[in-house]
């Protein structure tokens, strides 16, 4: 997966957890505050993953350009 992709599907995630979190609390429902919350979570996880993809290609990109640069 791309870095844009790791962060749409983190975003989105954590909107879904949010809103879960909020309809279990209006609710009630412990459990889908619980599901919330992992969701969110895992959202959270998504994007950090797509920032660390983002920041390891720009590193190999400039290091790349250093190189051709020497040749």
């Amino acid at each position: 997966m791309s870095s844009t992709t790791d962060k749409i599907k983190g975003a989105t995630n954590e909107a879904v957890g949010k809103a879960k979190q909020g309809i279990g609390e209006a609710t009630g429902s412990d459990r889908m505050e619980g599901e919330g919350a992992m969701q969110e979570a895992k959202g959270k996880g998504q994007k950090a993953m797509g920032d660390a993809k983002e920041t390891t290609k720009e590193a190999v990109d400039k290091a790349a350009n250093k190189i051709n640069k020497n040749l």
